[in-house]
This record gives structure tokens, sequence and C-alpha cells, in this order.
């Protein structure tokens, strides 16, 4: 399907009083020429430096937003993602006082990566990995319904800043529509990422992003929703998993024990300092939720792919 135009507008929050870049009806796509997180505040002469300096006021700037003829507060917009066209550049930074364990990692670390945009090939991380990609955007969503200026930064019921890496080609996202013409923006896209993106920041780099959009009438929806169109995992399995766990009453501290062990793991093992393994067990690590159900204590896993090893 080809895409009538493409977005280059971006704003800095999720607000129902913005007006439209461009409307649309259901059925359609556009292309959305996408920014990085930092907002175009890091480039590939920046270093670590440059992270102590980052403005979060200009962070996570989102493409939009668009109006979709006929969407009506109680219908879901549902969004399938076409193609990506990766730029080829892009950055992971430890960024002081965010992410799952800023307490153990207070200096700042920027990491630049280079990456064959036309065939995706895994991606050189220093000497010590090779990481394979899998394009994505990290937020995505609609307005909301209450006035005023709402960050970009925490996801939201009606999507945002959710980080799932599988909201990559061929997926289909359902979002709830709280406002006429559902406002839709999009932003922060990734060519790689672990599920929990644990430093606070992933691949970071600038994309264009091709979307069709669809309306479902009169289907409330609590929070988003999405179908894949396969499996999730595959370009991740094919070597198997290095896996540590942290065990306790607290999902969080379960988490951060997970990742710790990996650090210290990865460290003791592979010879990746402390930060640069923090930076990559966020860019291809995943933590999931083992076990929830046997009290009083819960198991956070921490999964690590050996094939970025070969």
């Amino acid at each position: 399907m080809t895409h009538r135009h493409t977005i280059h507008a971006h704003h800095y929050g999720w607000d129902n009083g913005l007006t439209p870049v461009a409307r649309i009806a259901p059925g359609e796509a556009l292309e959305f020429d996408v920014q990085d997180a930092s907002g175009g505040q890091f480039t590939p002469a920046s270093g670590a430096a440059d992270v102590v300096g980052l403005d979060f006021a200009r962070v996570n700037p989102v493409a939009g937003p668009v109006y979709v003829d006929g969407a009506e507060p109680g219908d879901v917009l549902r969004v399938t993602v076409l193609s990506f066209t990766p730029s080829g550049w892009g950055w992971t930074a430890n960024i002081p006082g965010f992410g799952l364990l800023a307490e153990d990692f207070p200096e700042p670390a920027l990491h630049q990566w280079r990456y064959q945009a036309s065939t995706l090939a895994p991606c050189a991380f220093g000497s010590w990995a090779r990481v394979p990609l899998k394009p994505f955007a990290g937020t995505i969503g609609l307005a909301l319904a209450e006035p005023g200026c709402h960050s970009v930064v925490p996801p939201r019921r009606v999507g945002g800043n959710m980080d799932l890496r599988d909201v990559a080609v061929g997926t289909e996202l359902h979002l709830p529509v709280e406002v006429p013409g559902a406002l839709f923006s999009v932003g922060d896209t990734h060519a790689a990422q672990g599920d929990g993106e644990v430093c606070g920041t992933a691949l970071e780099s600038p994309m264009r992003v091709a979307l069709r959009f669809d309306l479902i009438k009169q289907r409330p929806l609590a929070f988003p929703r999405l179908i894949t169109p396969g499996p999730v995992t595959r370009h991740l399995d094919a070597r198997g998993y290095l896996a540590s766990t942290g065990v306790g009453p607290d999902l969080m501290l379960a988490a951060r024990d997970a990742v710790r062990s990996m650090i210290d793991w990865l460290t003791r093992d592979h010879g990746i300092p402390a930060v640069e393994a923090y930076m990559l067990c966020s860019v291809c690590g995943d933590l999931r939720i083992s076990e929830i159900v046997d009290l009083p204590n819960w198991i956070v896993s921490f999964y690590f792919p050996r094939c970025v090893f070969d």
C-alpha cells in the first residue's frame, strides 16, 4: 500500500488541543519522519559529556498529530505497521538518575551505533557482541480526553511510550479513542530493544515508519492491545539464553536483582565493563515475570541471548 504523504511535524506532549497536521480517512496509510528520542540533541559526534546536558523538555518528540475521520470516543483505532526505513545510526545512553539501576550507575555513558540500514545485519557492540536488529516504534498513541499538555515520557491507557518491541512490521496495534479524530502520533523509533529497556534507552534511531489506519466502531477498550504476525523472539532464539533471577516479595526489587546478576555474569565471563553490560542488557535482554502466585516470594528472570556472542 502506498502512503499519501509524509508527516514531518512533531510535538512534545499529548494535548487534545493541538491542531492536526493531517487528516485522513479510515483505510489510508501515512509515512512519518520520526526523530530519535533525544530530539536531535545527540549526533554521531556526541559523547558522554553531552548526556549530562540533555534537555528533558525536548526528549521523545512524536510526529503528528493526525486526525482520523469518523473516529469517536468509544471507538478503537487499529494501526497496522507497514514498514520502517532505518537511518543506519543510533545511540544508547546511561542517563544519570534514569533507568532501573540508576543508583548503581550514576555516571553518564553514551554508546554510538552504526548499522546497515539496507540489510539490518546484526550490529557490533564494541568488540564484545553483535546485536540482531528489529525496528519498532517505542512511542505510539492517541490524545487523552483530559485537557492540557501531558508528558510523553510515561505510557498511558491510550498508548504512548509503551516501548513494546513487538510493535514491529506486520503488527496490528489497537488503541482506545478518547477524543474526536483520535489525534494519533508516533515517535521514539528503535532499531533494537530488550523487553524492559532496563537502562532507560534502547538502540535509539531516527527512522521513517509507514502505518495504515482503520476504525473499529464502538468497541470500548480499556488499554492497548496488539496482534503480532508471527513469532516474536525468533531473531534471538537460535543459540539459547543466559538467564539470571531475582527472588522476593517485591517485583521491582526482584527485577533489579535479576539484572544486577546478569551484569555481574557478563562482566566476569565476557569481560564487558559494567556500564556497557548494563546498556547491552537494555538493548537485547528480556525481563520476564516467571512466577507471581507462590506467596510470599515472586521470581523475575532476565534472559540474555547467547547469539550476540557468535
